[in-house]
């Protein structure tokens, strides 16, 4: 059985996220969780925040059990991005974008 949550516009760069989402893909829950504890990343924490939230999910709704859950899928799409700019010298401007991501987390049982 396959439980999926997802954490959409988080406002975090896609980039920063998969960093931190490469290292826990493919791993028992209980191991990720550790991971994260100790990963000194910013996409950490939002990773840490919905794998609780998927796990709470898994055992709450579908009646599994945490330590038979890994993470079978986690994907990190590019989110809506909000349009900003710098002032710059002789009144000019300089636009960037303040990116967010969309995140997708599948658990299944061994």
């Amino acid at each position: 059985m396959e439980i999926t949550a997802r954490a959409k516009s988080v406002r975090m760069s896609p980039r920063k996220v998969r960093l931190v989402a490469d290292t826990i893909r493919n791993i028992p829950v209980k191991k990720a969780l550790q991971m994260l504890t100790v990963i000194e990343k910013r996409g950490a924490y939002a990773l840490t925040k919905l794998l609780k939230s998927a796990v709470a999910n898994a055992i709450h709704n579908a009646k599994l059990i945490e330590d038979n859950l890994i993470i079978h899928e986690l994907t990190v799409t590019e989110g809506s991005a909000l349009k900003r700019f710098h002032a710059s010298t002789r009144g000019r401007v300089h636009p960037f974008k303040r990116k967010s991501s969309h995140i997708r987390l599948v658990l299944k049982e061994k």
